[in-house]
């Protein structure tokens, strides 16, 4: 991970709890891209849907992932970290993500615009 990353993991450490959110981190840790950096956060809402991980980066759409349980999810994280980083607005299909996170998108926001609102 980057010393000045501008991409960020966010993973819920009120779903479960801080231990499980930070053992979370710490099996990601390494594996997401460089200009990455893990961010623990209180609550993303999806609490229905526990463990939620999103995505934010400037200037490109957010995501937020639900049931995050198994190694192969964890995996695809990594994937779809790759994915994110290397398009230039973050907008991907569902086609193309990584198939464990096919049914675990909660939402996809798109981009607040360049240097304020409109």
């Amino acid at each position: 991970m980057s010393d000045h990353p501008d991409h960020f993991l966010l993973i819920c450490d009120t779903c479960k709890s801080q231990a499980h959110a930070q053992a979370l981190s710490d099996r990601l840790s390494g594996t997401l891209p460089d200009g990455f950096a893990i961010r623990l956060v209180s609550c993303m809402a999806g609490c229905d849907h526990g463990q939620t991980v999103g995505f934010q980066a400037p200037d490109k759409a957010q995501y937020l992932f639900g049931e995050i349980e198994t190694r192969a999810d964890l995996d695809a994280l990594a994937a779809f970290a790759r994915q994110y980083r290397d398009t230039p607005d973050g907008w991907t299909n569902a086609t193309n993500r990584p198939r464990a996170l096919f049914r675990k998108t909660l939402s996809r926001m798109p981009a607040l615009p360049s240097g304020g609102t409109s």
